[in-house]
C-alpha cells in the first residue's frame, strides 16, 4: 500500500499542478469581450447585412459590448432602420462610434448614431444633415417631399426619445439639414452624444462602469476593463459587392460595358472587348440591384446610344448625334443621383459621356467605311477584276481566261476572240462569267 501510494504521489502533484493553472487562466476567459465592425462607405443594403451579421456574432459570442466604427456621406433609409431594427434587438448593448477625427456620419449615419445604446465621436467629428432625398434620381414635388421629411423627423424623434437624447436636435437634423460638431452634439441639453473619445482604447476607458438605459427600458452597467477586442472583417463577398455598390462604380462599369460591345458590333472576331463588356454590364447590372436605380436614367442612356448608331445610318447633320448625346447625359445624371448623400460628380460623367458618343461615332464610321470597301481577297475579289482571254470564247461554250496569272474557266454571253481583255462579272464555283473590256481596248 505504501508503494502505490508513493507511485500515485507524481500523479497527484501533476493534477494539482494542472489545477492551479486553469484557475489562473479564468479570470482571462471570464474577461469581457467587445465586438467591434467596421463602415466605411455607403449604408446600402451590403452593409445593412455585415452590420447585422457583426451584431448576430455579439450575441451568439456572449459579448459584452458591440462597437460600430462609423465613417459614412449617408445612405438608403430602408437600409438604415434595417439595421437600427437589428441594434435595437441586440442582446449586447450597441455603440456607434464615429471615428478617427475629421470624418462624418451624416444622413443616415445620423440615424444610426442616434438609435445607438451609446453614441460617441472623437474629436474632430461631426454628424447630421439628415434631411431625405429621394433614392431614384428624380426630384420630389414639395407634397412629397414635405411627407418624406416629416415621416424621417417622426423617426428620428422616437429613436430620439426613446434613448433620452436631444429630441429637437435631432429633428432639426432631418428638417433643417443641421450638422452638429462633437463639441455641440455632446454639450447640448440634454445631448445628442454619450461620450467623445480619442480612440477605441480611450472609448473603452471612458464606458466602464457607465450604466446605460437600454431601448426596453432595462439599465445595464458597462464591464469594459481588459476587455478583449474581437474585430469582424466583412467578407470577401461583402467587400466586392460594397465596392461596386457605389453609384460611380455602377456607373463606370455600365459605360466600360456598353463601350466594350460597341467595339465588338463594329469589330467582329476582337472577342477580348465583347467579353469584357459583357462581364462589365453584368456587374453594374447586379449593382444596380443593390442599389435603387432610376430606370428613366438607364433607358435614356441606352437610347442616346441608339441615336449614335442612327447618326450612322440617316442622314441628319448631326442632330441625331447630339440628341444622343445629350440623352446619354441626362440619363447618367439621373441614374448616378441613386443613393442620397452621395452623388457622381459632373467630372466623372460628362467625360464619361463625352467618350461614350465619340467611341460609338467613330467606332461606327471606321466600320461603315471598312464594310463599304471591295473586297480584296478571296473568290468575291475577283468580281470586276480584269482578265484576258487565252482562247477564242463562243457564248454558251466554256474556254480558259488568265487573271492575275492563273488560269480560269470563262463563259460568256458574247464572241470574244482570243487574246480580247475581258471583264469578270460573276463567279460560279470555278466558273467566271466575262464580258469584253471594251474600255481596255480603246
Amino acid at each position: 500500500m505504501a508503494r502505490v501510494r508513493r507511485g500515485a504521489a507524481p500523479v497527484l502533484a501533476l493534477w494539482i499542478c494542472a489545477t492551479a493553472a486553469l484557475a489562473a487562466g479564468s479570470p482571462a476567459e471570464d474577461s469581457p469581450v467587445v465586438v467591434v465592425g467596421e463602415l466605411d462607405g455607403i449604408i446600402h443594403p451590403i452593409a445593412a447585412e455585415y452590420l447585422s451579421g457583426v451584431i448576430d456574432q455579439a450575441d451568439t459570442s456572449n459579448a459584452a459590448l458591440v462597437v460600430i466604427v462609423l465613417r459614412t456621406p449617408g445612405g438608403l433609409l430602408e437600409s438604415t432602420r434595417t439595421i437600427v431594427s437589428r441594434i435595437i434587438t441586440s442582446r449586447a448593448p450597441v455603440v456607434v462610434f464615429v471615428t478617427p477625427s475629421g470624418a462624418r456620419a451624416a444622413s443616415a449615419g445620423f440615424i444610426l448614431t442616434i438609435a445607438a445604446d451609446v453614441a460617441a465621436m472623437s474629436p474632430g467629428t461631426h454628424i447630421g444633415a439628415a434631411h431625405p432625398v429621394s433614392g431614384s434620381g428624380e426630384r420630389m414635388d414639395e407634397t412629397t417631399s414635405k411627407k418624406a421629411a416629416a415621416d424621417a423627423a417622426a423617426y428620428v424623434r422616437s429613436l430620439a426619445e426613446a434613448r433620452k437624447r436631444n429630441v429637437a436636435l435631432a429633428e432639426q437634423a432631418v428638417l433643417e439639414s443641421r450638422a452638429f460638431t462633437d463639441n455641440e452634439a455632446v454639450h447640448a441639453s440634454p445631448p445628442l452624444v454619450d461620450v467623445v473619445a480619442t480612440d477605441l482604447t480611450d472609448l473603452l476607458r471612458r464606458l466602464d462602469g457607465r450604466t446605460i438605459t437600454r431601448f426596453d427600458g432595462r439599465s445595464v452597467t458597462l464591464r469594459t476593463s481588459g476587455a478583449a477586442v474581437r474585430q469582424v472583417e466583412m467578407s470577401r463577398r461583402q467587400q466586392f459587392l460594397g465596392a461596386i455598390a457605389h453609384p460611380m462604380i455602377a456607373y463606370l462599369l455600365l459605360t466600360l460595358g456598353i463601350l466594350g460591345l460597341t467595339v465588338e458590333l463594329w469589330n467582329p472576331g476582337s472577342v477580348l472587348p465583347g467579353v469584357a463588356g459583357g462581364v462589365c454590364l453584368l456587374i453594374a447590372f447586379f449593382a444596380f440591384q443593390i442599389l435603387p436605380v432610376h430606370a428613366t436614367g438607364l433607358m435614356l442612356i441606352v437610347f442616346g446610344v441608339g441615336l449614335l448608331v442612327l447618326e450612322l445610318k440617316v442622314p441628319s447633320f448631326g442632330v441625331l448625334g447630339i440628341g444622343g448625346t445629350i440623352a446619354i447625359f441626362v440619363g447618367s445624371l439621373m441614374a448616378t443621383r441613386s443613393v442620397p448623400g452621395v452623388e457622381v460628380g459632373l467630372g466623372v460623367i460628362l467625360p464619361a459621356a463625352l467618350v461614350l458618343a465619340a467611341a460609338v461615332l467613330l467606332l461606327g464610321r471606321l466600320a461603315l467605311a471598312a464594310h463599304r470597301q471591295p473586297p480584296v481577297t478571296g473568290v468575291d475579289a475577283l468580281i470586276g477584276e480584269h482578265a484576258q482571254a487565252v482562247s477564242a470564247i463562243v457564248p454558251g461554250v466554256p474556254a480558259h481566261v488568265t487573271v492575275h496569272g492563273e488560269l480560269w474557266l470563262a463563259r460568256s454571253d458574247e464572241s470574244i476572240e482570243a487574246g480580247a481583255p475581258v471583264r469578270i462579272t460573276a463567279v460560279n464555283g470555278l466558273t467566271l462569267t466575262v464580258v469584253p473590256d471594251r474600255r481596255s481596248t480603246l
